[in-house]
């Protein structure tokens, strides 16, 4: 890691409501039953763009933004159920986050690699103007890890060979129905089930949510081995993903779209994916019809960043204009 962006003296975590101060490795419970920490980021930070990649649609029960500016995420973390609200003090230059329920410390404790501590962005160096344009606009993107597989696991098993509606509906509707009410005061908020839960929704629901055979098998073969996969995090990315893939119905789009948010990876891309090879080959060769080997090569002078790479083409905005009509909605449900 660069000298840039090399970790700093930790800061220390205020109690709110008083005046003691502790290491913020440490959180310190408040009279409210929260835990808080803040943390000063290496460099500019831009919550939208970090911790947008973990939000699954716009009513994603575990992901909310608040008028305030506020990000808040539900999770189920190795230590139990916890939410998290993260938000900036400009004039501070800090992160200020509040957490709540028996994962509040965990939430805590991870929150620098959440925002982007373990990011190296003095690493990628950009070759195309588009791309170079696209950084440049964008100085608060940083590379958000989780340390959380499943999470980012199971909505990426629904979004595949389907539209992201369909996908974002389905996870919108197991997760209120099967997991539990965020802890705190969370704005209409849900944790997603644990693994046993998962296991035992029943066929019909999947069916009504309209997930079918396949996708549900799926995650009914993770989450058997949910304490193997979650292991991954620690791994690195290729490792990680070699994990996943050991998991029949787990590919490398599935294991990609994954460790690039539980494992923060730079270079994950996400090969198979219905749209990104024409976006990529578009926005950097005027080839709305590249396939995943023309896109493969347009991105090798990004090796080891080609996943940043991409992720700021997509926010660049070029995208080859529409000829087709849009995927239509599967209606597994009514069949």
């Amino acid at each position: 890691m660069s000298g840039r962006f090399a970790p700093r003296t930790p800061t220390r975590t205020t109690v709110r409501g008083g005046h003691t101060t502790v290491p913020s490795g440490i959180p310190a419970q408040t009279r409210a039953g929260s835990s808080t920490r803040s943390w000063t980021p290496p460099g500019p930070l831009d919550l939208g763009l970090v911790l947008g990649p973990h939000r699954r649609g716009p009513g994603d029960p575990t992901f909310r933004t608040t008028p305030d500016g506020s990000v808040w995420r539900a999770s189920r973390t190795p230590a139990g159920p916890g939410t998290l609200r993260v938000a900036l003090h400009a004039s501070a230059g800090a992160a200020e986050a509040e957490a709540w329920g028996p994962g509040a410390d965990w939430l805590l404790e991870h929150l620098p690699t959440l925002l982007g501590e373990a990011d190296d962005p003095a690493a990628f160096t950009p070759r195309h103007r588009l791309i170079a344009a696209s950084q440049h606009r964008r100085p608060g993107l940083r590379l958000s890890r989780t340390g959380l597989v499943l999470e980012s696991l199971i909505p990426s098993i629904l979004e595949q060979k389907v539209t992201t509606d369909e996908a974002y509906r389905a996870w919108r509707l197991l997760v209120r129905k099967y997991g539990e009410p965020a802890p705190g005061p969370a704005p209409r908020m849900y944790v997603m089930p644990e693994p046993r839960t998962w296991a035992l929704i029943p066929s019909w629901e999947w069916h009504r949510a309209g997930v079918d055979n396949k996708r549900a098998s799926t995650i009914l073969r993770a989450v058997r081995v949910a304490r193997r996969l979650e292991e991954a995090a620690a791994m690195e990315p290729e490792q990680a993903r070699a994990r996943l893939e050991l998991i029949s119905g787990i590919g490398p789009w599935t294991s990609a779209e994954t460790v690039q948010r539980s494992n923060g990876a730079p270079d994950a891309v996400s090969v198979g994916d219905v749209h990104l090879p024409g976006i990529v080959g578009y926005a950097l060769a005027g080839d709305r019809d590249a396939d995943d080997a023309a896109m493969l090569e347009l991105l090798a002078p990004y090796a080891g960043q080609r996943h940043r790479a991409a992720r700021l083409i997509l926010l660049s905005g070029r995208t080859p204009p529409r000829r087709v009509p849009k995927m239509p909605r599967a209606d597994i449900a009514g069949l």
